[in-house]
This record gives structure tokens, C-alpha cells and sequence, in this order.
């Protein structure tokens, strides 16, 4: 049967870095499961389930704590402990042996969290403003106002960045993504709802990028940049409220990325679409601004993915809940056989 669509684009290789071929243009988007242990350490059925996938030109691991301080959900896997590390070695090694590559995606939550994570203490934030609403996958609980971030929780987060990435390095990740978006701690610092400080890190454009570009700063100068990806969320949608304010201060950084040679930036997003203060998609938004590799995320199937590419406004294509349902998914695109619908019921359960 000939396939309806032209789609030897996703089927190209890309070099990521001189260090990083990529097979394809398909990446895995971080998904989280929550399916570690109680002591947050991967699973033998996550490697198994990460190594069902490796025909992704990339795997990006599901959100990976820095640090316990920073959970805000049951059962999400950390890379701080040594049993960690190993148990993530297992994953990594499980999809280099079927050739594909994996970044971890690092990841604090800020005040997307609860005290029942933190010994009955509050999650701390750029600033005392509580996440509207419930607290996922935990029944009957609602977020509560958080604790502002000293200079000395800025330093030592700064830190546990650094730390976790050279633990990726050592559990055999090909790099790291800096979970920069959706409304978690990185991304807390660049919006105005969740930003309300009068101190170097907040007020102005350039003080609300400053923990990002200070935490790029520190990981860079540790591993190389190009192993270095980075999510953002230009548009508040997740966890906070979008604020008109909000697009200067990422028509300020997004270009300054451009100095650090990163592996790519990718879209944080659910559903990729036009946003009327971006006066386009928040892909296209990235692509305007930053002239390297850039990840497409967001509700994409394969014609949709496919225009984006033609069209240039990306260069890979994060597929989501599709990966979760077929953990051949690359292999029925390429070959043009039906997917598998992705249900909720799925969650219980890594295919």
C-alpha cells in the first residue's frame, strides 16, 4: 500500500551534535509515568519499556528529580542516589543495545508540589504564590502557598543541576534536557504570575531570566553544551497564568541562547498551536528567535508533523501519547500501519 503521505522527512537522519547521529526525526517526548520505586529508583520494567522504543531518532527520558526536595508527584524517578544511577544504567543500556540514544530530562518542581513530599514542609518558589487547584494523582489534595527561595536555595538548586547532570553522563545518557517549562521551577522564574520578586531574579526581563541562564551557566561548564537540550514554555498554560508581560521577557532570552551551542530547544507544550500574543504557533515563536535545533512538541500526528518539517518550523518532532500506546510506533509510521488509539487505562500499566 503506498503511504498517503510523503514521509521520508521524519525518516531522515540529523546530527545533533558531532558526538550524536540521530536515525530519524522522531523523538519521544518526556512522559510521566510515574512507575519508579518508593525509593524513586527506575524500574526493570521502565528499562524494558524505554528499550521497546529505541527505534526513536531520540528517547527523552520522563521528568527525573535532581533532587527528592524537588518531587511533586508519587513514584517519579530521581538520579541523586548511587541505586538510581545504576538502575538508570540499565535503561541506558538497554536502548543503546537496540541503537537509539536517550537524554534524561532534569527536573524540580517548585511549587508544583505539597508538603506530604517534604516532611510536612512547605515546596519552595520564586515567590509565595500558590499553584491553583489539586494536586495530580493524589487524591483530595490542593497546592499550597510556597515557600520564597532564599539566595542560599538558589545556589545550592544551582547545584543539584549540576550534580544531576554529570550523574546522567555516568548512568550512560547520551545528554541532558533542562526541564524548563510547564510551569516547574525554571519556569516559575520566567513568568509574571509566578515571578513577583524585587530582587536580582525578578522584576525585568533580564532578572527573570537570570536562574535559567545561571543553571545553563553552571551545567555547561561541566558537560559540553551540545549535549545540552533545554524545554520552554514561552506561553503560560500549565500551573500558572499567562500574562501579556510574559513575551518580553522570551523575546529576551530566546535569542541569547543562541550564544551557548546547545543540542536543541524544545517546545513545552500540550497542544502546539497559534497563540494570538505570539501571533503564530510556539514552535514558529522558537524558530523565530533561535537558530539552532529545534523540537517540535505538542499534540503532533504524522501529517502534522510532516508540515512542520516541510515547512522548516522544526527539525524534530516529539510524539507523546502515541509512544504509549505503540511501542512500535516508529516502525507502523515508517511502514503505514494503523496505530493503536492511546486510552487513560494505558497509564496503569508500561506496554
Amino acid at each position: 500500500m503506498q503511504n498517503p503521505l510523503n514521509i521520508d522527512k521524519l525518516f531522515e537522519p540529523l546530527e545533533l551534535s558531532p558526538q550524536l547521529q540521530l536515525k530519524n526525526r522522531i523523538v519521544m517526548a518526556p512522559l510521566t509515568r510515574s512507575m519508579a520505586d518508593d525509593e524513586l529508583v527506575p524500574t526493570e520494567a521502565m528499562a524494558d519499556y524505554y528499550a521497546r522504543r529505541a527505534d526513536a531518532g531520540l528517547i527523552i527520558s520522563e521528568a527525573t528529580l535532581i533532587a527528592q526536595e524537588g518531587q511533586g508527584y508519587p513514584n517519579t524517578p530521581g538520579i541523586y542516589s548511587s541505586q538510581q544511577i545504576s538502575q538508570w544504567q540499565k535503561v541506558t543500556q538497554g536502548v543503546h543495545a537496540k541503537g537509539g540514544k536517550i537524554f534524561s530530562q532534569l527536573w524540580h518542581t517548585g511549587k508544583a508540589s505539597h508538603s506530604i513530599y517534604h516532611d510536612g514542609e512547605q515546596p519552595m518558589a520564586p515567590s509565595a504564590v500558590a499553584v491553583e487547584g489539586r494536586v495530580p494523582r493524589v487524591k483530595d489534595l490542593y497546592y499550597e502557598t510556597p515557600r520564597v527561595m532564599t539566595q542560599e536555595d538558589i545556589d545550592r538548586v544551582i547545584g543539584l543541576y549540576v550534580k544531576a547532570a554529570e550523574n546522567a553522563l555516568e548512568a550512560g545518557f547520551d545528554g541532558v534536557e533542562l526541564h524548563g517549562a510547564n510551569g516547574y521551577l525554571i519556569d516559575q522564574f520566567l513568568h509574571w504570575d509566578s515571578n513577583r520578586r524585587d530582587d536580582q531574579y525578578g522584576g525585568n526581563s533580564e532578572n527573570m531570566a537570570r536562574f535559567l541562564f545561571q543553571v545553563l551557566d553552571a551545567v555547561t561548564a561541566v558537560i559540553p553544551a551540545n549535549l545540552v537540550g533545554l524545554r520552554l514554555s514561552p506561553y503560560a498554560y500549565f500551573n500558572l497564568k499567562p500574562d501579556n508581560r510574559d513575551k518580553a521577557v522570551f523575546d529576551y532570552l530566546l535569542p541569547l541562547l543562541n550564544r551557548y551551542g546547545l543540542a536543541y530547544i524544545h517546545t513545552g507544550m500540550f497542544k502546539d498551536r497559534k497563540i494570538d500574543l505570539l501571533e503564530c504557533t510556539v514552535t514558529q515563536y522558537i524558530r523565530k528567535h533561535y537558530q539552532g535545533t529545534v523540537i517540535a512538541s505538542g499534540g503532533y500526528e504524522v501529517k502534522s508533523a510532516m508540515q512542520t518539517l516541510e515547512q522548516a518550523d522544526a527539525d524534530l518532532i516529539a510524539i507523546g501519547r502515541p509512544f504509549i500506546a505503540n511501542s512500535d510506533y516508529v516502525e507502523k509510521v515508517q511502514q503505514n500501519k494503523p496505530l493503536t488509539p492511546y486510552t487513560e487505562d494505558m497509564l496503569a500499566t508500561l506496554y
